[in-house]
């Protein structure tokens, strides 16, 4: 079975330590996240105990272990959406999602991802869901906004 990680791997023959990064990014590139099975086959390829690829890319929030929903969540942290509220904004999401930053709804439906700036400051606060965004929010818009996209899914499906 040719995995997209293998197909990556092929791409460094040879490759140490140094490239782990490189690889750890084209392979998330390509599945969305970083399996357990990639960390495997990554370290057997590298020479390197999964310990350390862990501890590489859990230094770096770039990195996520657990695929993104169907409607990924990202939430401004941003100087101009702190300043606004976008901890409240967060929380709310959380809440009405059951699930905290950096998971996904059991479902495979939502995630959350706390980005340091969307570049959209002058919207702030606001979160991006799936490239749309929303701005000027307050905690209660953003409940409105997760709702909304339950509501479509038990719906219509889409």
């Amino acid at each position: 079975m040719n995995t997209m990680t293998e197909q990556v791997l092929t791409r460094y023959p040879g490759a140490g330590r140094d490239k782990l990064i490189p690889i750890l990014q084209e392979v998330q590139e390509a599945d969305g996240y970083i399996s357990k099975e990639a960390v495997a086959l990554i370290g057997r390829h590298l020479g390197v105990p999964a310990s350390k690829i862990y501890g590489v890319a859990t230094f770096y929030n770039q990195f996520r272990f657990t695929p993104k929903g169907k409607y990924h969540i990202m939430v401004c942290r941003g100087t101009a959406c702190h300043v606004k509220g976008s901890a409240d904004i967060l929380e709310r999401i959380e809440r009405a999602l059951k699930i905290t930053a950096g998971e996904t709804s059991r479902d495979g439906l939502f995630s959350i991802e706390v980005v340091a700036c969307i570049g959209a400051c002058g919207l702030a606060p606001v979160i991006c869901v799936n490239g749309e965004y929303h701005g000027k929010l307050t905690g209660d818009a953003a409940e409105k906004i997760v709702k909304s996209y339950q509501q479509r899914e038990a719906t219509h499906g889409n």
